[in-house]
């Protein structure tokens, strides 16, 4: 059997509260759970020893018979320094998608074309002169 120690959504509607349980990684997220080794209230200011509560040792118990956290979670016990949570690159991030990328060429095109026409309006008043 396949543990996690994830988050089950609480509360009420747009007023989310979350435990952190463990749980069989194929029962449904607000299901039934094994434990219950802490809680978080996402609605609570980000420096307030409320915000999450955990019980260490509970955790620590599961994580040393091979529960997986979550990203979120590990997040959270990293945070408390009962794991380290390695650094993550993602390098293709900051690229623009495939549509943004088409607006930002057609834009650039309609600037050169409107630049071209710009000097060509220049240079024909200055041939006019000239003859």
């Amino acid at each position: 059997m396949s543990v996690s120690i994830r988050l089950a959504r609480g509360g009420a509607k747009k007023r989310p509260y979350y435990r952190i349980v463990v749980a069989n990684s194929r029962a449904p997220r607000d299901g039934n759970f094994i434990e219950k080794v802490g809680t978080y209230n996402p609605l609570v200011a980000k420096d307030s020893p409320e915000r999450v509560k955990l019980d260490v040792e509970k955790i620590k118990e599961w994580l040393a018979k091979g529960a997986q956290p979550t990203d979120r979670v590990l997040r959270f016990l990293d945070a408390a320094g009962i794991v380290s949570r390695p650094a993550r690159n993602n390098p293709k991030k900051g690229v623009p998608g495939q549509k943004a990328r088409e607006r930002a060429e057609e834009k650039a095109q309609k600037a050169a074309e409107a630049a071209e026409a710009a000097q060509a309006a220049a240079e024909a008043p200055a041939e006019a002169a000239a003859e």
